[in-house]
């Protein structure tokens, strides 16, 4: 493997020239030499190979984890609710965030809102990494961006240009949100607070997907989405900076993707793992929006002999489109492709290969690869990607050949990451919590609301393929009070919000158990199975389900279950 210095290695990271490829040495990784590599942990490197000579992307010559997937985001009574606002009270626990790190991998952060600075106007962010600087010093181990550290930021503060020097931004206004809502200082003329308006912040800000990627999952230019790779490294470097700097770490993820096989075992979901099962490190991550967008088919006893019939509708001017089809071992399926004017296409079969097909009336190729998830990703994966989809119904017939309990799972590229309508006629809300939100320590968070205590019916559900439960717990999610760019305030809706309330939390026990001296080994899992004894769950509902988990969160009651617990 060819390893070259940073600045070779920062041309490689930005250029479309390159491919970005995920290692994973168990899973196997293309053969070649790469112009550079990046270490994310123990069990992952990114790679990044010269385009030329090489084949174009398919899944025949890379293994289905070494292509980043691309991830889309996931958009004071809150507090209330949560049970935060009681444990921020100095009368009681005084838990204010004191000591704890909160991080956040997202569109960056706007360092000069009051919502971020101290009294005294210092700030209360100890580094931003921006990834879309392209000319910077980056962070000490990576090839890419800006590093700003905390005096960096006071110097801009102080200064009536602080964009000259610290020039970044946070356009998007999402990770701004996020921050505040977990981090804001108090204002009261805004009525505002964060969960933890004394916690020290971090931010990285990712940078936008190259286009031979958005090519690759025909993600329009002007949709925001981010590399899975990007946000591998941009938790290696916030799980590095709380090891320099010796503070606990909450880290909050508010993306999310819809691929993979909905089990834990992608690349991300993997280090998300990694990371949580450390002892002061804890991850956060919202379940998505996706129980809605009927992006989601499964099947279940399928019988030998009998076939199944999956119908997707295409609308007008869709560029392209593609569809996973998962099945577990030993489980194998062929498929057939219908069109809307009729026209037949058989689509091969088996564990391997590829077969592609032009059909003439409706002017759309498609391409079927016939492969595996990998040694971590058990199963077959058939992959079907159509290129200028006529619009109508296509028809997918589905046809074991080796079956033991005739079940299998499908979905479509996430909501937001799509041009046009395309979903399923006959579709299942359930499985629809996105990647990381299967991972099995990390704290998977839906969305409810505040107003009536309903579920927010686009909050992702579980449970995962392997029937591992999750969500954990709902957070109010819907029309959430917070931060925005600019030094304004604004109301938003989504599960990255209930993400950034419920990280808010988790900074407040990780205080009372680390700061404290109370419980001093905290980590991801253990944080799990507070929020879920503490969860507040009604008498009229089964628990665990697939919409609310373990029930809402209660922040408070999580702590008093242990004073229960040793009375």
């Amino acid at each position: 493997m060819k390893i070259q210095q940073a600045d070779d290695c920062r041309e490689a990271v930005y250029s479309n020239d390159y491919y970005d490829l995920i290692l994973d040495y168990v899973s196997g990784y293309p053969r070649g030499e790469t112009e550079c590599y990046q270490r994310v942990s123990d069990q992952y490197d990114i790679a990044y190979f010269a385009r030329e000579g090489i084949p174009a992307l398919n899944l025949q010559d890379y293994p289905y984890q070494t292509i980043p997937k691309c991830f889309g985001l996931t958009d004071l009574s809150a507090l209330e609710s949560s049970g935060i606002l009681r444990l921020q009270n100095p009368a009681g626990l005084d838990l204010m965030g004191q000591g704890i790190l909160v991080g956040f991998v997202d569109t960056g952060i706007d360092y000069t809102h009051p919502a971020f600075q101290n009294l005294d106007g210092s700030t209360r962010i100890v580094g931003i990494w921006d990834q879309t600087i392209e000319d910077g010093t980056p962070p000490e181990g990576f090839y890419y961006g800006q590093f700003f550290d905390r005096a960096m930021i006071n110097q801009a503060l102080r200064s009536e240009q602080p964009l000259e020097i610290v020039p970044s931004r946070d356009e998007i206004g999402h990770g701004t949100f996020l921050a505040g809502t977990a981090c804001g200082t108090a204002d009261l003329s805004q009525d505002f607070s964060g969960a933890v308006p004394q916690a020290a912040i971090a931010m990285v800000k990712c940078k936008q997907a190259k286009p031979y990627l958005r090519e690759y999952y025909f993600i329009p230019d002007d949709v925001p989405c981010y590399q899975e790779n990007d946000l591998m490294l941009g938790m290696s470097w916030l799980m590095n900076l709380a090891d320099q700097l010796q503070m606990p770490l909450i880290l909050c993820v508010g993306m999310g993707s819809s691929m993979g096989n909905h089990a834990g075992e992608e690349p991300v979901s993997m280090l998300t793992d990694n990371f949580g099962r450390r002892g002061q490190r804890a991850v956060v991550v919202s379940a998505g929006n996706e129980a809605g967008a009927r992006h989601h088919y499964s099947k279940r006893g399928l019988e030998e002999g009998m076939t199944d019939r999956i119908e997707i509708s295409v609308g007008e001017n869709v560029p392209g489109c593609y569809m996973e089809f998962w099945a577990s071992i030993p489980e194998i399926y062929r498929l057939s492709v219908v069109s809307p004017s009729g026209e037949r296409f058989s689509g091969g079969g088996g564990t391997a290969g590829s077969v592609s097909h032009n059909f003439i009336f409706e002017r759309t190729r498609l391409t079927i690869d016939y492969t595996t998830g990998g040694a971590r990703l058990g199963g077959q994966l058939i992959y079907l990607r159509f290129s200028a989809p006529y619009p109508g119904v296509w028809s997918i017939e589905v046809i074991p050949e080796l079956i033991l309990e005739g079940s299998f799972h499908c979905w479509l590229p996430l909501s937001g990451l799509m041009k046009g309508d395309v979903y399923f006629l006959r579709s299942d809300p359930d499985t629809t919590i996105l990647v990381p939100g299967f991972s099995s320590v990390a704290v998977t968070v839906g969305g409810y609301q505040t107003a009536s205590g309903g579920i927010d019916a686009r909050s992702g559900r579980g449970f995962s393929t392997l029937g591992m439960i999750t969500p954990d717990v709902v957070a109010p999610g819907v029309n959430v009070y917070g931060t925005e760019p600019g030094g304004r305030y604004g109301v938003r809706t989504g599960t990255s919000v209930a993400a950034a309330v419920t990280a808010g939390g988790c900074a407040q026990i990780f205080q009372w158990g680390i700061e404290q001296n109370n419980l001093r080994y905290l980590n991801s899992r253990d944080l799990s199975h507070l929020l879920i004894r503490g969860a507040i769950r009604d008498t009229d509902r089964i628990y665990p389900n697939t919409s609310f988990g373990y029930g809402k969160l209660d922040v408070y009651n999580a702590l008093n279950t242990l004073r229960l617990e040793y009375r």
